[in-house]
């Protein structure tokens, strides 16, 4: 069973669950994810189909093994943080203990000032005690935060894996689409999108280069006090409200839908290229399929809407209505398709561990500050018979490099003498 515990503890097991882990991040990214039987069939063969749905490959970051390697790898570093704690407590008390030197990595003899050659070494000033042989000593250490730096890195790793997993877990994504002036439901939830504006910016050629749609948030879980947080998104600069990042995705065509009957309308509506609005009471229904578009002085001017009429699901006939005029198949209504613009299509995504993977990056790369920059230095001198004395430093990770500046130093503090 020690053995057991020893290995579920180890670095060993945890350079193997990363590299599963790591292989399975790869893998999910060659699959496409999130496509049906029929799909995957279509690509890989139904062997292979039925291999990827039945080992989850389909969503790796939701499939149980996933959650389970991530869960043992969570567990093992917890492990290794815990089993080490007592052990670098007293490392650390025994860093500042006088009597527990150690070996010395560096030794100058004949040194009359010794208080001077630790002030030019930047160490604390030197607790004076005596050594076992009744010797005057001065001892100082630096640093000792530094022997912590590994510890506190694979804390960071812990709260950087427990973040990410219990967000692949929870994470909530929907789609919103709209022109401005409506108001949409994000998926099931109490929260509403308002689209006040939204900019196209395009080049020469009539590509976008660049969109942004001026938003406002409201939560409605409160229907007699709704709370609202306004919000700006272009691409590559998503929003922010209420927890959601709100990313420009895409955008498209839309036009307004109106029914007319002896002059009056009688319903409208927006709806997007690819989109379909059924009409009235009838079984009839409009799919609006592109907006065609000319430059003219500079400007981007719609001429046409090509659209598809439906009876229930089969096609009755498609066309194109020019603009300004009716769409002649709904006598004794009149149809038209009117003011294009362009619509934008947002990513709203929320995932409420965000906040600790950014800790735990942080507490990694502190980690790594301590490791690397923050190493524990010792210095000590010892008196000699004849007035002199010696002084010893060592330094666990960089002892070639602080013995050198212990040489230097002590050099130097000769010659000014």
């Amino acid at each position: 069973m020690r053995k057991i515990w020893k290995f579920l503890s180890s670095m060993q097991f945890a350079l193997i669950l990363l590299v599963i882990l790591a292989a399975a991040c790869a893998g999910g990214s060659f699959i496409p994810q999130g496509l049906s039987l029929e799909q995957y069939a279509a690509q890989y063969s139904e062997r292979g189909a039925g291999l990827i749905l039945g080992l989850g490959l389909d969503d790796v970051f939701h499939a149980w093994w996933f959650l389970l390697l991530t869960a043992f790898l969570c567990g093992n570093l917890l492990l290794c943080n815990l089993v080490r704690l007592p052990q670098l407590v007293k490392r650390t008390k025994a860093a500042a203990d006088p009597a527990k030197r150690g070996a010395p990595a560096v030794s100058v003899e004949g040194v009359r000032d010794p208080d001077a050659l630790f002030a030019r070494l930047r160490m604390p000033k030197p607790a004076e005690t005596r050594d076992a042989e009744g010797r005057p000593l001065r001892f100082s250490v630096r640093n000792r935060i530094g022997l912590w730096g590994a510890w506190v890195c694979h804390l960071g790793i812990l709260l950087l894996i427990l973040g990410f997993a219990l967000g692949q877990m929870t994470k909530e994504e929907y789609t919103v689409y709209g022109v401005p002036g409506q108001i949409k439901q994000i998926g099931e939830t109490d929260y509403f999108v308002q689209i006040h504006d939204f900019r196209v910016d395009r080049n020469e050629d009539g590509f976008a280069e660049q969109y942004t749609a001026g938003l406002t948030v409201i939560d409605n879980a409160d229907e007699n006090d709704p709370l609202a947080e306004d919000a700006v998104a272009s691409v590559n600069h998503p929003g922010s409200a209420f927890g959601f990042k709100l990313y420009q995705n895409s955008l498209g065509d839309a036009a307004k839908l109106s029914l007319r009957r002896d002059g009056e309308i009688v319903q409208e509506s927006w709806v997007c290229a690819g989109d379909s609005v059924p009409i009235l009471e009838t079984p009839l229904s409009l799919r609006l399929q592109s907006v065609l578009w000319e430059e003219a002085e500079g400007e981007r001017l719609p001429t046409g809407y090509a659209y598809m009429i439906y009876v229930g699901e089969e096609l009755y006939t498609m066309n194109v209505q020019g603009e300004g005029e009716t769409i002649p198949d709904f006598q004794p209504y009149e149809v038209q398709l009117s003011e294009a613009q362009s619509y934008t299509l947002l990513q709203v995504k929320r995932d409420r561990f965000t906040p600790l993977a950014f800790l735990g990056g942080i507490v990694t790369m502190l980690g790594l500050l301590l490791a690397f920059y923050l190493q524990t230095k010792k210095l000590w001198a010892i008196q000699n018979e004849d007035g002199t004395w010696t002084v010893h430093g060592s330094s666990p990770k960089a002892g070639a490099l602080f013995a050198d500046r212990v040489r230097e130093e002590a050099e130097q503090l000769k010659q000014e003498k």
